[in-house]
């Protein structure tokens, strides 16, 4: 007796809902773009925030744009390039200003990336050993970098004060290293005075970078190099700068575009002007803009300063990944 299988039973080979064409599931797209669409806000508010008002300030920069014009600076003539010609004139007012301004902010951020970079690696090495109080002295470590910026910059410039500030009378009352008060906040002593506060609420973030980077140092090649004789130098040397290499790259890029473009700092110490010892280019900046009320001139400056940025950035990646490239083979 035969079995006849109905005709209907037979399924095509690979129709929708089989184990060899598995179905589309509805919605798939839609739950694919989902990530993405909740991205988009925060997408829009860095246009919002960064990209449109660096597109304007570019557009502002080839323009003659003054205090009559600031009602609606799209009505300002067009500049051309005059206003960068004059920011790169550095035989007229102008230009030397800005190269002074530059060179006074080059020598400024090397040594604030240097000291802090030094201090910071020295605290987070040496709190790798346990002893008591450990924690509170990594707590107390962090206090600059957790005080807001004006808080900590404002009781600086009350210790800076020529009569009774804290620093003449530590250094002059009771140590006796100065003839006389100093003048710290006008002066030759105001680059010292600003990288003093620039070293002081910079250095801590160094030492949180630079002690998370220790943690993943394995303890058994410090035990292994103690073994075959090396000392603590030698461990440092061989061991520990070495192994903080990717650490430090990164570190030192941050610090060196935080520091270079810090305006709240010499803002807050010294005010809309700044001593001609310390004129950051930021203040520089800032008072060709919004003192001398020519925008034109102030935005050639800014994107001179990011094209600088740039090119240093992209220059130090370069070199840093060559080298890493270098280690490697």
């Amino acid at each position: 007796m035969t079995t006849t299988v109905p005709a209907k039973a037979e399924v095509r080979e690979n129709s929708p809902g089989t184990a060899d064409g598995p179905r589309r599931r509805p919605g798939r797209i839609r739950r694919i773009g989902l990530p993405y669409l909740l991205l988009l806000p925060a997408l829009l508010l860095e246009l919002l925030v960064h990209l449109v008002p660096m597109v304007i300030g570019i557009a502002m920069s080839f323009k003659e744009l003054t205090q009559f014009y600031i009602r609606d600076w799209t009505t300002a003539p067009w500049n051309g390039l005059d206003n960068y010609r004059m920011s790169v004139d550095f035989n007229a007012p102008v230009g030397e200003a800005l190269l002074h301004s530059f060179l006074v902010t080059v020598a400024f951020t090397l040594l604030s990336v240097g000291l802090c970079w030094l201090i910071g690696t020295a605290a987070a090495i040496y709190m790798q050993d346990t002893f008591r109080g450990r924690g509170l002295l990594r707590a107390l470590f962090l206090v600059p970098y957790a005080l807001p910026v004006y808080t900590a910059v404002i009781t600086w410039v009350f210790m800076f004060q020529h009569d009774n500030g804290l620093v003449n009378h530590v250094l002059h009352d009771q140590l006796g290293i100065t003839d006389k008060p100093s003048f710290w906040l006008i002066g030759d002593n105001s680059f010292i005075a600003l990288l003093t506060v620039s070293v002081w609420k910079g250095w801590p973030f160094a030492f949180l970078i630079v002690m998370a980077g220790l943690q993943n140092i394995p303890k058994e090649l410090y035990e292994a190099a103690a073994l075959d004789g090396a000392g603590m130098w030698q461990q440092l040397r061989r061991i520990t700068l070495p192994s903080l290499r990717p650490v430090n790259q990164v570190l030192v890029l941050v610090l060196f575009l935080w520091t270079f473009n810090d305006f709240n700092t010499p803002y807050v110490l010294f005010g809309k002007t700044a001593p001609e010892a310390a004129d950051l280019i930021s203040v520089h900046i800032y008072q060709a803009s919004f003192v001398t009320w020519n925008f034109g001139t102030g935005s050639a400056m800014s994107v001179l300063l990011l094209l600088f940025l740039l090119l240093v950035t992209g220059g130090y990646l370069w070199l840093t990944s060559r080298g890493r490239r270098t280690a490697d083979a």
